[in-house]
Parts: C-alpha cells; sequence; structure tokens
C-alpha cells in the first residue's frame, strides 16, 4: 500500500470538509455574529462533542480498531461480523441510555460545564434547550465512528474522511435557508446538528453493505474479542476523558469572562483544527490499522519505519502551519470571518486565541502520530497516565495564565499541555524496543529548522501591519492572504529541497 496516496485522498477529503467548515463559520459569524446567543449554542454544541470523543471518537476506536484488525488478520470473515454485531448492539444501548440522559439532564450538564451562564437566566434556559435539541448527535455520530473504524480496517479511508462534509453542509444550508423561520434564529443551529449528524450515519451505510458487514443486533455478548475490547476501554475512557474534562474546565473558565470569549476561543479552535484535521487525524487514521498490523506481525522494521515516516512528514507540514497561523493570525480572521456582526473587536480577541493555540500546533499534530503506537500495541496505560499529568499540568497553566492574558490564557494552557503530552509520549516510546529511531534525525530537524526560519522572514515581510487587514475589502484579503500563502509555502519548500530533504524520496518510503 501506498500509505502517502492513502494519506492523501483521506487529507484531501478532509480538507474540502474544513474548508465546508470555515464556510459554515464564516456563515455563523455573519449571521450570528459573536454575543450571548452563540456563546449559548457553542456551549451546546460543545458537550455533545466531548462526550462523543469519550464514548467513541476516542476511547471506542482506540480499544476497536486493534482488536478489529486482529481478527481480521486471523480469524474468518463470519468471525469479524459477529464481532461487529455484538459491539455494534452494546454501543446502541449505551448510546440510547447517554442520549436519553443527556436531554432530560440537560440544566444539570449546563449547570456544571458553563456555571457563569447561571447569572443570566435567559443565557442559561436558551443553553438548556440547545442543548436538548443537540445532544443526540452523540447517538449519531458515535456510530457514524464505529462504521468510519470498520471501513478504515477494510482501506475505505476515503468514506469516513469526506463524511463530516454532511455537517457542514447541514449548518450551511440551516444557516442560509432556515433560520427565518424560526423566532429564535439560533435554535436552526442545533437543529443543523441533530440532521448533520443523522445524514452521516445513513451515508456511511452503503459502503458498510458493499464490504458485508451492515451490523444487525445480537444480544449474545459472550464473546472474548467484545470483552477484550471494554477491558481495553476502561483505561481509554479515563485517558480521552482526562483530555476532555480539560476542555471543559476552560469551557468552566470563559463562562465567567467577558461576553463573547466562549465563541473567541471557538473560532481560534477552528482555526487551529484545520492543520491539525487535514494532517494529524488523516496520519492517525491511516496509521493505527496499519500499526496494528504490524505489531500483530511482529514485523518490528515496518512498524519502526511507519512511524519514522509519520513523525517526519508530520514535522515538514505541521511546523510551518503553526508558524502561519501565529504570524497569519489576523489576515486569517479577517478573510473569513470579519463580515456582518462580526467586529473589528472580535477580530483582535480572536486573534490573541489563535497566537496563543498555534504555540501547541506541532504538539497537537505529534500526539495524533504517537497515541496510535501505543493503541496499536494495545497499551492503552501508558498515555492515561501522560494524560492525567498533562491534565494537571494545562490546570497549573490556567490559572498562571487566566488573570494575566484572559481567554487567550487558557487557550495558550491548552498548546503548551499538547506540547508536553507528545514530548511524553515520544520520551516513553523510545523507552519501547519496538520502536527505533532513524539515525539522520539531528541532520533533518537542524535543515527543518533552518527553513523554518526562511519562512519567518518572508512571511513578516509580506504580511505587513495587522490594522491594513481590517480595512481591506474581501477580495484585496482574498488577493493578499493567498500571495501570503502561496510564497511562503513556495519559500519553504524550496529551502527544503536546497538543503536536500527531498519530498519525493519521503514519499517513495511508504510504496
Amino acid at each position: 500500500m501506498n500509505l502517502f496516496k492513502t494519506l492523501f485522498g483521506v487529507g484531501s477529503m478532509t480538507f474540502l470538509s474544513r474548508i465546508l467548515g470555515f464556510l459554515r463559520d464564516s456563515i455563523i459569524a455573519r449571521v450570528f455574529g459573536v454575543g450571548l446567543v452563540t456563546d449559548a449554542f457553542f456551549v451546546a454544541f460543545k458537550i455533545p462533542n466531548l462526550l462523543r470523543r469519550i464514548s467513541a471518537e476516542g476511547a471506542f476506536t482506540q480499544a476497536f480498531v486493534p482488536i478489529l484488525g486482529e481478527y481480521k488478520a486471523k480469524k474468518s470473515k463470519e468471525d469479524v461480523a459477529i464481532l461487529i454485531n455484538k459491539v455494534t448492539t452494546l454501543l446502541g444501548l449505551f448510546l440510547i441510555g447517554i442520549t436519553l440522559l443527556g436531554i432530560f439532564g440537560a440544566p444539570w450538564l449546563i449547570f456544571i460545564s458553563a456555571p457563569g451562564f447561571l447569572e443570566d437566566s435567559y443565557k442559561y434556559n436558551l443553553t438548556v434547550n440547545l442543548l436538548q435539541i443537540t445532544f443526540p448527535y452523540i447517538f449519531f455520530i458515535s456510530l457514524v465512528s464505529l462504521a468510519g473504524g470498520v471501513l478504515n480496517t477494510y482501506g475505505k479511508y476515503i468514506v469516513p474522511a469526506f463524511t463530516p462534509v454532511w455537517l457542514n453542509l447541514s449548518f450551511i444550508i440551516g444557516a442560509l435557508f432556515f433560520s427565518q423561520y424560526f423566532e429564535k434564529p439560533v435554535y436552526v443551529l442545533a437543529w443543523a446538528v441533530f440532521f448533520g449528524g443523522a445524514l452521516q450515519l445513513f451515508f456511511q451505510i452503503p459502503f458498510l453493505r458493499q464490504i458485508g458487514f451492515i451490523p444487525k443486533p445480537d444480544l449474545d455478548f459472550k464473546d472474548a474479542g467484545v470483552w477484550r475490547i471494554i477491558k481495553l476501554m476502561g483505561p481509554a475512557v479515563i485517558g480521552v476523558s482526562i483530555t476532555q474534562i480539560s476542555l471543559l474546565i476552560n469551557t468552566i473558565f470563559a463562562s465567567f469572562l467577558a461576553i463573547g470569549s466562549v465563541s473567541w476561543l471557538y473560532y481560534a479552535d477552528r482555526l487551529m483544527e484545520f492543520p491539525v484535521g487535514v494532517l494529524g487525524v488523516a496520519l492517525s487514521t491511516i496509521l493505527l490499522p496499519n500499526l496494528s498490523r504490524s505489531f500483530a506481525s511482529k514485523n518490528e522494521k515496518q512498524y519502526s519505519k511507519l512511524l519514522n515516516w509519520a513523525l517526519k512528514l508530520g514535522l515538514i507540514f505541521a511546523a510551518p502551519a503553526a508558524v502561519g497561523l501565529f504570524i497569519l493570525s489576523t489576515p486569517l480572521i479577517t478573510t473569513l470571518f470579519y463580515y456582518g456582526a462580526f467586529t473589528a473587536h472580535d477580530v483582535k480577541m480572536t486573534h490573541y486565541a489563535v497566537m496563543a493555540y498555534s504555540v501547541g500546533l506541532v504538539g497537537l499534530i505529534i500526539v495524533k502520530i504517537l497515541a496510535p503506537a501505543f493503541y496499536a500495541q494495545q497499551n492503552i496505560k501508558t498515555p492515561v497516565k501522560i494524560a492525567l499529568f498533562t491534565l494537571l499540568f494545562t490546570q497549573f497553566m490556567n490559572l498562571l495564565f487566566i488573570g494575566i492574558f484572559q481567554h487567550a490564557g487558557l487557550a495558550l494552557a491548552i498548546g503548551l499541555g499538547a506540547c508536553v503530552n507528545a514530548f511524553l509520549l515520544f520520551y516513553f516510546l523510545r523507552k519501547n524496543t519496538f520502536f527505533v529511531l532513524d539515525k539522520d534525525w539531528p541532520v533533518f530537524l537542524f535543515k527543518l529548522l533552518i527553513s523554518l526560519l526562511v519562512l519567518v522572514i518572508v512571511l513578516l515581510f509580506l504580511k505587513g501591519g495587522n490594522e491594513v487587514w481590517v480595512q481591506y475589502t474581501f477580495l484585496e484579503k482574498l488577493k493578499f492572504l493567498s500571495i501570503n500563502i502561496f510564497t511562503g509555502a513556495i519559500i519553504y519548500f524550496l529551502s527544503l529541497w536546497l538543503l536536500g530533504i527531498k519530498l519525493k524520496q519521503l514519499i517513495k518510503q511508504t510504496n
């Protein structure tokens, strides 16, 4: 398998989804601006998203995919189908219970996750009502994650990568064409979440049928594979929960800050999530099943080759993305969001958060690469211990920074926490004899650093002052931002090439 070709395909679909995501956020910013109703919606959307990452996309995937890969390699297709049926039934029953608890317990969830909203009864009640509509999203999207794990294991990477497009389309269509039919227009965003989740699930069903794995109810859970998954999910839930608890605590802090803080952090996070999604998630998606296969077959050479390749490729693209986000934060924000109800003050506040987040971008992407290396070995305890330490470190940074930098301090704490997380994962993976680091890493890092310094000089020269970007028309912003990005990219990759880092050679290593 040519992993780069697969990565390119997954990355392209993720890129499409993220572009539509920016279009959706630009429309939301234009129609709703930044204020009380957007803070309410983003909290109502964040809660099922956090729980989804715990119940399915995070802990479940980490436990399910390695076991599924092992079944695929060592057992019959019938055995694999039985495993999928039992796991789907068990997960579905669990999700029904969680969804009902979320809908009826919405007031308590908002009380816990955004206690600052209690000071304004209208804001609090609005957030509760929105959450009751968005919460079933966890049911749909968790089953989407299960289907995606099956499809990825059988090489259908493009389908799960394209699936999030439906959520973004649901937002765009709802905000543009249906908001006027609601007494409170923000409700259209909550219903867009609900229908977007359902669309994603229904989209994947025909592709599951193609590979012969449409799940069927099976209430007999006496299967060794099912209980191994549950056993692995225990520490995985703790590990993923720690990360999500950190984000939840940030929301709690932000709920006590100035109105708009939750929204400023949301828009900044969306910019950061673009490279994380296109590169980090794409790498993680293809690495987990392939590393699991290498580990199951005891192929240490292939396992190390995959990780070295992913780390080098990740750094080559993540490092300039971090530099670009830091330097071009205002140009990006004004081009994407500075329209309609989104004000110049919102640009400034979001700019501070983007710069703070960019500090941890490389760490976030490296975590997406290194964590699957442990999950493939069915070792979830080590990432859990690291995540617990990272949580404590991040909250210490929150207390240290929030008084100085306000909402941007919360973003900076997350960024620094991601870097600590990545460093510790790398440290403990190096102690594992199954992974061997290539000998050319010191030279590679030196050449990468030189190219990044060249990129910094070019971008600082091209960008100009932040104040001019607020004054540009849309076409001027689009033109000058494109010049900054494409010129910076050309100079950066030319520098890499002149210094001897050949992308073509790196690509060939995956054949």
